[in-house]
């Protein structure tokens, strides 16, 4: 790394650090959230986005992707890193991201948001955000406004169509075993403990809303980890994995199986939505399986599993062999995990 860059990442820092102390947050309204949540996020103009990831103690990373966010114009392939901190202004500075970095490091100077760095698509921008505008400026040095972006999931909000069986809508948890629904904001909390529901299903689409915690200072599977398990022996991973790679252990993934088509991980304490599209395996008369499940998934609207053949049992699952009904569990895994509006329709 040029040895101008981490002085200035920590002088810029300097005034933030009591702010961004270890902690875990569940509510965006909470008023203790430190300085760097209003920062992170997403930001963009035409024909260009970026993900903000806050990285503890007022230090960031953003990833810039040519063409627009991931879902929305993105090309896919290239990618820019750069290395920022708060400011004393509320806003934050950015330089080209350089030096030894590895994946999901826990240092920030050490810390890349791809598993390759730098990243096919690696340029010596830099930028500032004020307010809610992140102003890049190129390497020829022409300057790109962002505008700061809220993405709303299109399936958001969505309705039981009729047969459909209410999982939680808010009114009471008859439908689960364990976990506890709030009594202030009418959410279902895993509680950081596993979570199943009272029947068992086999083919089915459903619908569920969540939200992650923002925990600055954890990294990878200590980030807001959790699962979304079909039947109780495939899990679809959920974490707070925003702006990363999109790996099988990420959000989106199916664990250890099947990394999604994009990450379409939106920031933590920003609420999100999965509907899935599923078909349990099929076994004969004596156990044997005879086809694998498969699975369509579409995170925030964006299908990222399309028919995908699950071939056998993610870690967690339950005893009972493939092919047989089973519960949906929620992992807790530790993690403070809240949904909202899920509901199932059994298919033939």
């Amino acid at each position: 790394m040029n040895a101008s860059i981490p002085c200035l990442l920590a002088l810029i820092a300097a005034p933030f650090t009591t702010l961004a102390a270890p902690g875990v947050w569940t509510s965006p309204t909470d008023s203790s959230l430190p300085a760097d949540f209003k920062v992170q996020g997403e930001y963009t103009a035409q024909g260009i986005g970026a993900q903000v990831i806050a990285l503890g103690s007022g230090a960031l990373q953003a990833v810039i992707y040519p063409g627009g966010l991931p879902g929305a114009g993105w090309n896919g392939k290239d990618k820019i890193l750069l290395a920022g901190a708060l400011d004393a202004k509320g806003g934050a500075a950015f330089m080209p991201a350089a030096g030894a970095r590895k994946y999901l490091a826990q240092k920030p100077d050490e810390f890349s948001a791809t598993s390759k760095f730098p990243p096919q698509g690696q340029k010596a921008w830099s930028g500032a955000i004020a307010g809610e505008v992140f102003t890049l400026k190129a390497d020829d040095g022409v300057s790109m406004p962002l505008k700061k972006a809220v993405r709303l999931s299109p399936t958001m909000g969505a309705k039981p169509p009729t047969g459909a069986v209410v999982l939680f809508d808010g009114s009471g948890k008859s439908a689960w075993k364990g976990g506890r629904v709030d009594a202030v904001t009418g959410l279902l909390n895993t509680d950081g403990a596993d979570i199943t529901t009272t029947r068992k299903f086999s083919n089915y689409k459903m619908h569920l809303e969540f939200l992650l915690p923002f925990r600055p200072d954890a990294r990878g599977q200590g980030r807001g980890n959790s699962g979304f398990y079909q039947v109780d022996l495939y899990e679809v991973q959920i974490l707070d994995s925003f702006g990363l790679d999109g790996k099988n252990n990420e959000c989106g993934g199916v664990y250890t199986k099947a990394d999604p088509k994009l990450n379409m991980c939106l920031s933590p304490l920003s609420w999100q939505t999965y509907d899935v599209d599923f078909t349990n395996a099929i076994a004969d008369s004596a156990g044997k399986k005879t086809r694998n499940a498969i699975m369509t998934l579409r995170h925030n609207g964006v299908v990222i599993h399309d028919k995908l053949s699950i071939a056998g049992v993610t870690g967690g699952a339950r005893s009972e062999p493939e092919g047989t009904p089973g519960p949906i569990k929620l992992q807790g895994h530790g993690n403070p995990l809240q949904f909202r509006n899920v509901w199932i329709l059994e298919v033939e």
